[in-house]
Parts: structure tokens; C-alpha cells; sequence
């Protein structure tokens, strides 16, 4: 009999060693899961770092453009004034509110002579008086700013318009424009 208990233990032996090997394979598989979850947690913490930065940036941008708005309505009516009545004092705080956008990245758009540019100005009205070439800008009604490429506010103009002839009778101008 000591075979038939040798053979048992053997087969006992090989059962405890499956039942090991089964464990650790449990214990591998459900270590990955562990780690991609983990991994997974990661990158979504990331990416909402990412989205939470830049609703910050787009915020700050939109109150910053806000702001900026509103000062030049401030800057508008120092220039209103100066027209109604030439002051020394006004003109030295329409210099102060300039420098004061020139350091905030901000430009004046819109001046005399200027080519009409539909991105930049905003027609008000129309001389055809002839006095100016073809689609010039001949008055500012209100100055318009940008920031960069950015145009905050497009320039209120008067233009230039060849009033001589009928639109279906002129012709184009050597830069195949009407």
C-alpha cells in the first residue's frame, strides 16, 4: 500500500500545485486590470487639468476683452468732448488712455486714407464726391482697436465711392476689383 498512499500524495501534490498555478494566473489577471484602471484614472485627472485650464484661460480672455470694451467707451466720449470743445487737459488724458491700451497690446484702426478693409471698418455711410479714390476711407466716425490679430472693434467709416458712373457701366481696376 505504501505506492496507493505514495500515488495519492502525488496526486495531491499535483492538485495543490494546480490549484497555486490557478491562483496566481487569478492574481496576475487582476493585477493588470488594477494598473490599466489606475493608468486610466490618470489620464482622465490630466485631461480634466487640461479642460479646467483652459475654461480658465477662455474666461479670463472674454472678461479681459470685456473690460477693455468698456474703457474705450470711456475713450470715445473724451473724444466727443475734445471735438465739441479743444481742451489741453482732455487731449493729455486721451494721450494717458492711449499709452494706457498701447500697453495692453491694443491698436487704433481706422484712419483717414486707409484702404476700406470689411474685416477692420464698418461703412457708415458713403461720399461720392470724387474727392478720394474708389473705396478709401474719407472720414472716422468712431476709431476702431484690435489686439494683435484680434479685432475688438471694427472702425465705424465713411468711404469713398466712385460716383461718376453707374456701377454696371465702370470699370474693373487693375486689381480685378469692381
Amino acid at each position: 500500500m505504501p505506492s496507493s498512499r505514495a500515488s495519492d500524495e502525488q496526486q495531491q501534490a499535483r492538485q495543490a500545485e494546480g490549484a497555486a498555478q490557478a491562483a496566481e494566473q487569478a492574481g496576475e489577471g487582476s493585477a493588470p486590470r488594477e494598473d490599466e484602471r489606475y493608468l486610466r484614472a490618470l489620464a482622465d485627472l490630466d485631461n480634466y487639468r487640461k479642460r479646467a485650464g483652459q475654461e480658465i484661460d477662455r474666461r479670463v480672455a472674454e472678461r479681459s476683452e470685456q473690460l477693455l470694451l468698456e474703457w474705450l467707451e470711456a475713450v470715445d466720449s473724451v473724444e466727443r468732448a475734445l471735438r465739441m470743445q479743444a481742451s489741453d487737459g482732455l487731449r493729455s488724458v486721451l494721450e494717458q488712455m492711449d499709452a494706457i491700451l498701447a500697453r495692453q497690446g491694443v491698436e487704433r484702426i481706422g484712419a483717414e486714407g486707409d484702404r476700406f478693409d470689411p474685416e477692420l471698418h464698418e461703412a457708415v455711410a458713403v461720399d461720392q464726391t470724387g474727392k478720394a479714390p474708389d473705396r478709401t476711407v474719407v472720414d472716422v466716425a468712431r476709431s476702431g482697436y484690435r489686439r494683435g490679430d484680434q479685432v475688438l472693434r471694427p472702425a465705424q467709416v465713411v468711404v469713398a465711392r466712385d460716383g461718376g458712373r453707374p456701377e454696371s457701366v465702370r470699370e474693373p481696376s487693375a486689381e480685378g476689383e469692381d
